[in-house]
């Protein structure tokens, strides 16, 4: 084989494995050149504080999707979160710093509660997680409606716990701002879990090869429930993020954002019959659709070519997908 011939199959090869770094450089080069304000520290910052949300469920949902499984409840899930922590600094009045900490942390609860019956019927009642997660998607909305009688619920600007919360969302530290130095640590957190840990390697294992693990004695089932658990918990803490920026929590917030996740996976390579999925990928996932969505609001582009865009896109990156596991099988 030539040395031409060598470089071009090198370069198909590299394509088919990195496609999701290759379309995110596409992406930017492109947008870069449609729109002199892309580049900007403002609009790049924005990008990342808008998509925070976005990336820590879809962090939650990357685990799920290692053990093969799928949280179609994680934009419901996120609307409680916002929905909870309105009412308690508002209606409950627990707007003081220490009620605060407490409403933050039933918030978390909350999610965590609500993510491990997924969880627990998943993983010992050997329900099918898409009916699973389904169901909880439509009780956890139903919840939030519930909560305020689907009344959106305004801060006040005038008490300590709502200013913290406020500044948290529209502040920077070090000229970045909270969100993003949150997702962060999420996502230095994951990275960490995901690679280094005996937890994550047997969230891997048990997506891959079930039996597997349950003969080496271990249980397989401890891992599927608590990834449910730890998507749940992430979603909730999403629902105060978005909450934070807004200063009103909604019981309509994170529609669409299950799908908006699992995008966000499959185009980083995860594979929904589990077993593969990066922490890096999915982000790098996150950021594409993000750019996408920018972009087009640059260009004063309508919400619903947008949404095609994002279709064709997933589609391309699992088509790819499918490629290179064939070549990797072969």
């Amino acid at each position: 084989m030539s040395k031409k011939a060598k470089t071009s199959v090198s370069l198909k090869r590299f394509l088919v494995k990195y496609n999701a770094i290759a379309i995110l450089v596409l992406l930017v080069a492109a947008s870069a050149v449609l729109s002199d304000v892309f580049l900007t520290p403002q609009n790049i910052f924005n990008i990342l504080r808008q998509n925070t949300p976005i990336f820590l469920i879809s962090m939650g949902m990357l685990f799920v999707v290692l053990t093969g499984g799928i949280d179609l409840s994680v934009g419901s899930i996120a609307a409680v979160g916002g929905m909870m922590i309105s009412v308690a600094l508002v209606s409950w009045n627990w707007s003081t710093v220490i009620g605060l900490i407490i409403s933050i942390l039933l918030t978390l609860a909350a999610g965590v509660f609500l993510g491990s019956i997924s969880g627990a019927l998943v993983a010992y009642v050997r329900m099918a997680p898409f009916v699973v997660t389904l169901a909880m998607m439509t009780i956890a909305r139903g919840f939030a409606y519930m909560i305020t009688n689907g009344q959106p619920i305004r801060w006040p600007e005038n008490t300590p716990g709502t200013q913290i919360m406020t500044a948290f969302g529209s502040e920077k530290l070090l000229g970045i701002p909270w969100p993003v130095l949150l997702g962060a640590v999420i996502f230095l957190i994951c990275l960490l879990a995901s690679r280094y840990t005996v937890f994550g390697r047997l969230v891997i294992a048990s997506g891959s090869n079930e039996s597997a693990v349950n003969l080496a004695g271990i249980s397989a089932k401890r891992y599927k429930f608590s990834v449910y658990a730890i998507s749940g918990l992430l979603s909730a803490m999403a629902g105060i993020v978005m909450t934070c920026r807004s200063g009103t929590g909604t019981p309509v917030s994170g529609s669409g954002y299950e799908l908006d996740a699992i995008a966000a996976c499959v185009i980083g390579g995860a594979s929904l019959n589990g077993g593969k999925g990066k922490v890096g990928s999915t982000l790098i996932g996150v950021l594409i659709l993000g750019l996408i969505t920018n972009i087009m609001n640059l260009l004063s582009v309508p919400a619903y070519p947008q949404e095609i865009v994002k279709g064709v896109i997933i589609i391309g990156a699992v088509f790819v997908q499918s490629i290179s596991d064939e070549r990797q099988s072969i």
